[in-house]
């Protein structure tokens, strides 16, 4: 089992002690303080050091920053480093639930809540439930206008922390997105140069009492382990990082994603794709110098997807020379103005079938009078902005499983992400 943390800190942007609360007693406010205001001297940011720092009396300390609070843990046993930094993570994020945003002002304005919620998020230096739905249950901010006390919710005693029970709504609703990011980074050569994609699977649930959920994806794994072809219709995902609520023995035996949601909106699952992607927006740029005094571009923009599917709102950020002037711009779809506070021409078409071609054609003024060499202008990419929907780049399918009377609806999306093309 791993180690306990000895006592946990909360410390201003100098590195002095706001709050604090010990655990075991083996470490002092002082000691820590001293140590982490050191480490502020020698380093000059903390955000440039190692998060976590072993000195030479024993002690290991782990540490986070938020805004203009760090947030400290100090242990003399041997803890698991990823666990206490996750942990320290979602304090914050508890923290921000309760006062809208985690600073030093808002640590003081609320002492006795905080002291409150550092005891029941960790006890004796173990980290213990950090759901701040169930959290603001028993722990209330208005905790004098209680005139009796309150029991604390099942959901602190049984094994669904992130669930309270006694849930109920009229109507049983389920909303799941499949939204997917298309990260691309194409050279002046035409060479896919990085590319791939990262989804989510974000959900929102309005059900009554604790149900059950089943969802299945036409995962290769799954498929190929039941006979089935697997051409055209599996895939492989990597990286498949889970909501606490999923069962993973389960997942692993049948690949049967089996949880008893949390209410309301969480993200169920991410992944990430690896696999070459075909550019789903290819965009061509031709620039032109005449003389010194004028410069010409014509962009191509061609979609390379099948043309039952549309992008919407698409834009495309085309860089121009930062001492640009007196725009002159056409486009065959769509409209482009000149962005001068990003030294660029900003194209947008809201709504993009597939399998076709756009032009846009535009002509600016230099000054006049330019250095004969000049220093190195910097080369920005072209970026692309846009989303699909009713499409993934992976072909994810959700599979619903559970039987259970809700209305499900599954909704499909692509957006760009870092979708890059350089033009040097």
């Amino acid at each position: 089992m791993a180690g306990a943390v000895s006592a946990l800190f909360l410390l201003d942007i100098k590195g002095r002690v706001l709050v604090w609360r010990d655990y075991r007693g083996d470490v002092s406010a002082l000691q820590a303080e001293r140590f982490f205001t050191k480490l502020l001297d020698k380093e000059g940011d903390a955000e440039v050091h190692s998060p976590v720092v072993y000195d030479d009396a024993g002690v290991t300390y782990m540490f986070i920053q938020h805004n203009n609070v760090f947030l400290l843990t100090a242990a003399r046993q041997n803890c698991n480093a990823a666990s206490i930094l996750l942990f320290l993570h979602r304090v914050v994020d508890v923290f921000k639930h309760y006062f809208e945003e985690l600073e030093e002002e808002s640590l003081r304005d609320n002492f006795v809540v905080v002291y409150e919620l550092l005891d029941e998020m960790m006890d004796f230096g173990y980290p213990q439930y950090t759901e701040a739905k169930i959290l603001s249950e028993f722990i209330k901010t208005d905790a004098y206008r209680m005139e009796v006390s309150q029991r604390p919710p099942m959901a602190v005693t049984n094994a669904v922390s992130w669930r309270s029970e006694g849930i109920r709504y009229k109507k049983n609703e389920v909303f799941l997105d499949v939204v997917e990011s298309v990260n691309i980074l194409v050279n002046s050569n035409g060479q896919i140069v990085r590319s791939d994609v990262v989804g989510a699977l974000k959900m929102r649930t309005y059900l009554s009492g604790m149900p059950e959920c089943k969802l299945g994806l036409n995962d290769r794994v799954l498929l190929e382990a039941q006979g089935r072809a697997t051409k055209g219709k599996a895939i492989d995902l990597d990286d498949i990082k889970f909501h606490q609520c999923v069962r993973l023995a389960r997942f692993e035996n049948d690949r049967t994603i089996s949880f008893i949601p949390p209410d309301g909106a969480f993200d169920l699952m991410t992944y990430r794709l690896s696999t070459q992607v075909k550019p789903l927006i290819w965009v061509e740029a031709q620039i032109e110098k005449h003389s010194r005094s004028r410069i010409e571009l014509m962009v191509k923009a061609r979609s390379q997807f099948k043309e039952r599917s549309t992008a919407t709102n698409v834009e495309i950020e085309v860089p121009v020379p930062s001492d640009a002037t007196n725009p002159n711009i056409r486009t065959s779809m769509g409209s482009a103005a000149y962005a001068p506070e990003r030294d660029a021409m900003v194209w947008k078409v809201k709504s993009f079938p597939g399998g076709k071609e756009y032009m846009c054609r535009a002509e600016f003024s230099l000054p006049s009078i330019t250095a004969e060499e000049g220093a190195q202008e910097k080369k920005a990419p072209i970026r692309v902005k846009f989303e699909i929907p009713y499409f993934t780049v992976s072909g994810i399918q959700i599979i619903e499983k559970s039987g259970y009377q809700a209305l499900p609806w599954v909704r499909y999306i692509t957006m760009a992400g870092e979708y890059e093309l350089r033009l040097i």
